[in-house]
């Protein structure tokens, strides 16, 4: 493990992630309202279908959400939420009981539940545990890697809250900001940084934070992009998320390019080929390089 970089190591249960080689997470929604329906499972066929071939195709990590967060998307009652990923984690833990499973939640009874009882080994919390008041004690007690994504509102609010006074300076205070509370409160595991594309940005703004995406570097860990059949690729080609793919594999490679360390994504197989093919390409030597626009504090 002699050319491992440690601050790209993620511990799942006892076994070791690096993400210096970028990584997929599977995005297998238990949920009927997702923006994108062929990421939908309902039922035990579809739920292990969708992941038995998101392992073969190269996914290192499932990523397991009931609770569509689109912009727009429907309100889900707590418990609703819990019954869909108790059935959808029960499946997949008959036949998988080890692999590494995300678990896509903003509420903190939902983490409780996924970690405690079916050894999920991360938590990918899209609200900054800003949506739910139970979400950052959790996080506290459970002591598993944390991604971090910026969002400003809700589902129902956040594309009315898309100003900033400095966009890229206010959104590394926010990580800042909220790293800083979760080390102060005790949490010791790996924290990852998600930009959070979509969330209370506009289509300039999005394209601004993946051209930029490598200041996020300043903060020494992983870097998650989810930009999977987003609208800032469909609406600039008059398209829809169904015929999204090839701007999303034309996007996911210069996310790497410029320092995505995980890549979450509707199409595995499509993506595994996207690395496959950017590692033919080598490393660059100014590889270390790490944007000196902004420091992690803003300007």
């Amino acid at each position: 493990m002699n050319n491992v970089n440690y601050n790209k190591l993620i511990a799942f249960n006892g076994h070791l992630i690096d993400t210096s080689s970028p990584k997929i997470m599977a995005i297998i929604n238990i949920t009927p309202d997702s923006f994108y329906s062929d990421s939908q499972a309902s039922n035990k066929e579809e739920i292990l279908s969708k992941v038995d071939l998101a392992i073969q195709n190269g996914a290192s990590i499932l990523d397991i959400g009931g609770y569509s967060t689109r912009p727009g998307a429907d309100f889900v009652t707590e418990r609703e939420e819990i019954e869909r990923i108790r059935f959808a984690l029960n499946v997949i833990r008959e036949k998988y009981p080890d692999f590494p499973i995300s678990i896509d939640t903003f509420r903190g009874e939902v983490a409780n539940i996924a970690v405690k009882e079916f050894k999920v080994g991360m938590i990918n919390d899209v609200s900054g545990f800003d949506w739910d008041k139970n979400m950052l004690d959790a996080i506290i007690e459970l002591q598993v890697p944390y991604i971090l994504m910026h969002s400003k509102g809700d589902p129902q609010t956040m594309q009315t809250l898309t100003k900033y006074d400095d966009f890229l300076s206010d959104i590394l205070q926010y990580f800042a900001k909220k790293i800083a509370i979760l080390r102060e409160k005790g949490f010791n595991k790996e924290i990852i940084i998600d930009p959070g594309f979509g969330f209370a940005k506009t289509v300039e703004q999005n394209y601004t934070l993946l051209r930029e995406l490598d200041v996020f570097e300043c903060f020494k860990a992983p870097i998650l992009v989810g930009i999977s059949r987003k609208s800032m690729i469909y609406k600039p080609l008059n398209i829809d998320a169904n015929n999204a793919l090839n701007g999303t594999s034309i996007l996911n490679t210069f996310a790497i390019e410029r320092g995505a360390n995980i890549l979450r994504v509707h199409d595995v197989k499509e993506v595994s080929e996207v690395i496959k093919l950017y590692n033919l390409l080598g490393k660059k030597n100014n590889e270390n390089h790490i944007s000196t626009t902004r420091n992690c504090v803003g300007r």
